[in-house]
């Protein structure tokens, strides 16, 4: 078994939070437990497919823990650990960041996506 390498912090952070649904999963769980069904409707447009995997990579990397209840019907719910809150911490700047800056990127956004569609209009180029 080999260990990973990194290069920098940024690096190691990544490696726990990346992607498009971890760190919607940390933000949500930061102001308590949720069940799955209140997890999923709060993260908003994951399928259960990926939410499922999210959620047990975070529990297999020490992130969150998941309690079942152990009764019919099934009751189970999501919570951070303490090493998961030190993570959620840290992306609170991050949230911040992009609630003040969120109509420069939408701009940007909208900019991004006209000229996707101005380069695909233009006959003989490709996208």
């Amino acid at each position: 078994m080999t260990s990973m390498r990194f290069n920098c912090g940024l690096d190691v952070a990544l490696s726990v939070v990346g992607g498009k649904w971890k760190p919607l999963i940390l933000f949500h769980l930061a102001n308590g437990a949720r069940r799955y069904g209140e997890l999923k409707r709060a993260v908003g447009g994951v399928s259960d497919k990926m939410l499922i995997q999210q959620l047990k990579e975070l529990q297999a990397d020490g992130v969150i823990d998941r309690r079942d209840y152990q009764q019919v019907p099934p009751k189970v719910d999501y919570s951070l650990t303490p090493f998961g809150i030190t993570l959620a911490d840290a992306l609170v700047p991050l949230c911040a960041w992009g609630t003040a800056h969120v109509v420069k990127v939408e701009q940007l956004m909208a900019r991004r996506v006209a000229n996707e569609v101005n380069v695909k209009a233009v006959p003989g180029t490709t996208a």
